[in-house]
């Protein structure tokens, strides 16, 4: 292992699971916790997640060689600004968030010519639960972690964070912060948008009570994110807005002509839609079980 004393800003899900993951992979190292809530780090101290609740930001510090940034995205400059005074030289800062050009952005701004030592990373995992409560030492086990390097990131740097989540039990790959918050705007921000939508929905309505009286496992099934915390995706939703804008309204015109195959009951084009989405959604399953026996292999 590449790192001697790992401190982890935010011992939440992702936080308290990558502190996790590496004490099952074998790591002897030190783990601090840093937590702007101090409960939240009394209680993963409690549940062993980390080894030191940290006192001061002098000790907290002292011999550290990485930072994990695992916090809500719009916090990412705050933190830096509080924490950059008692960087020790050489240090490794890299982060979680679920967004990359606004993170890289901050980045620059605070850290200037030091912005070499952030390697933007993304793992591709979570769970609906939140709080150090909810984290586990299997949640990146063959899932992905996207690394969105920087120009001024030194090759051996970016091998030491690509280890780290290695060590997790990650499968690691490349990406443009560009391309990245493309692609997530798509295939998991709107996602949790919809459902988080909907559940509003329900909610609000006059028959809310008898709706969710009868909600079954479709309804879970759809809205199982939306127990997801809602300050980190209201960060990831205004980041990531640009995006976000975009595909929405493409799958507003979607929706728009679904519906009105529906008022012209339609039923044969409403059946082709329904057979392409089905047999697209068979083939990306089948493309992901193909991958995880290659893996067993």
């Amino acid at each position: 292992m590449a790192f001697g004393k790992i401190v982890i800003c935010g011992v939440g899900l992702i936080g308290g699971s990558l502190a996790l993951s590496l004490r099952r992979s074998g790591y002897r190292g030190n783990i601090v916790g840093l937590e702007r809530n101090r409960e939240i780090l009394s209680r993963a101290y409690a549940l062993g997640i980390v080894d030191d609740a940290g006192s001061s930001p002098e000790d907290t510090f002292r011999d550290a060689d990485l930072l994990v940034l695992a916090v809500p995205v719009a916090q990412t400059a705050n933190v830096l600004r509080s924490v950059m005074p008692y960087l020790p030289d050489g240090m490794i800062i890299t982060d979680t968030g679920s967004t990359k050009t606004n993170v890289v952005a901050m980045a620059r701004e605070v850290m200037g010519a030091q912005v070499g030592r952030f390697v933007p990373a993304h793992p591709i995992a979570g769970r609906e639960m939140n709080g150090p409560e909810a984290a586990t030492d299997d949640l990146f086990l063959g899932k992905k972690t996207v690394i969105t390097r920087l120009a001024e990131n030194r090759r051996e740097d970016i091998e030491r964070i690509a280890g780290l989540w290695e060590q997790c039990g990650a499968v690691i790959h490349y990406l443009t912060p560009e391309d990245h918050d493309n692609v997530f705007a798509t295939v998991s921000h709107m996602p949790h948008l919809l459902a988080y939508g909907l559940v509003d929905y329900v909610a609000r309505h006059p028959k809310s009570e008898l709706f969710f009286r009868y909600a079954a496992s479709g309804f879970r099934d759809f809205t199982r994110i939306a127990g997801s915390s809602p300050e980190m995706w209201r960060d990831i939703t205004l980041a990531n807005r640009e995006h976000l804008l975009t595909e929405m309204d493409a799958y507003m015109d979607e929706l728009r002509q679904i519906r009105d195959w529906v008022e012209k009951a339609d039923g044969r084009e409403l059946e082709k839609i329904y057979a392409c989405a089905q047999q697209a959604r068979m083939n990306w399953l089948n493309t992901i079980e193909s991958s995880e026996r290659k893996k067993q292999e």
